[in-house]
Order: C-alpha cells, then sequence, then structure tokens
C-alpha cells in the first residue's frame, strides 16, 4: 500500500478571524480601564463592532477588519468620529502592513488578547453628546445584562 501524502491548507475563515480578533480587541479595551460592548448601533444607524467607555468617561470605537477585502468593500468607517474620541481598527497578526490608513489608531488581537500598535489620535467629543452617548452605552448595557 503506497504513503498517502498529506497535503495540509491552512484557511482562515472570515467569521472565526472576525470573532477572534473582536474577543482579543474587547479583552484589550477591558486591559486598558475601558468598559467595552460589541454590536452598537450608532444613531447614525452605522454598527460599530466594539464601543468602549473609558474610566473618565471618554469613548473608543473599534472597527475590526477580517481582512484585505473586508477593508476595500467597507468605506464607512469615516461616519464613526463624530461618536467616539478615539478610533481604532483592529485586525489579525496575518493583516498585511501597510494596507489601512495611518490616522486611525491600530490594534493587532487574536482570540485571546490584543496590542495597541498605533495610538488612536484624540478628538475630544462635545458635551452634550458625550452625554447622550453615554447615557445610551449605560442603557444598552443594562438592557442586554436583563436579557442574558
Amino acid at each position: 500500500m503506497p504513503d498517502a501524502a498529506v497535503h495540509l491548507e491552512l484557511v482562515f475563515s472570515r467569521p472565526e478571524t472576525t470573532l477572534g480578533v473582536t474577543r482579543g480587541a474587547a479583552r484589550l479595551m477591558i486591559d486598558m480601564g475601558y468598559a467595552p460592548l460589541c454590536e452598537v448601533t450608532l444613531p447614525n444607524g452605522r454598527r460599530a463592532d466594539v464601543m468602549a467607555l473609558g474610566p473618565r468617561g471618554d469613548i473608543a470605537i473599534v472597527e475590526v477588519k477580517s481582512g484585505i477585502d473586508d477593508y476595500r468593500v467597507d468605506r464607512k468607517w469615516h461616519e464613526y468620529g463624530p461618536f467616539c474620541d478615539a478610533f481604532y481598527f483592529a485586525v489579525a497578526p496575518e493583516f498585511p502592513e501597510g494596507v489601512l490608513p495611518d490616522e486611525p489608531g491600530l490594534i493587532v488581537a487574536d482570540g485571546f488578547g490584543g496590542a495597541v500598535v498605533r495610538d488612536a489620535p484624540l478628538t475630544p467629543l462635545a458635551p452634550a453628546r458625550r452625554k447622550a452617548l453615554t447615557l445610551a452605552f449605560a442603557r444598552l448595557a443594562a438592557m442586554r445584562s436583563v436579557r442574558e
């Protein structure tokens, strides 16, 4: 009986990659002192992958990109800025360098955690918007805790 050749091909599943990067980015936010919520709908109808409230009331939004194609077809990331003090992209370790723009912060993450590779520039929210977003964030967190 001839030896059978074994060929293994690593395929990164987008849903699995997205889940892992999201989980790692949320865990990083916790390590940084933030309270994260995943999949938060913003007042403009866009959905933030991770929105996190900091210890001083600052708000960070993290947009997860599962791969180059995900980034290239999704140009809505500019619409998150008016709803946060800091905006980050989060990508898997195998995401190619130099594809994402330099302006936002950058997080590299997997299912276990992450690291900030580039800090996000801070653009403070107006006080009235911060209050409205903070109240909406708190209400969403409370409603989710009751449903689960």
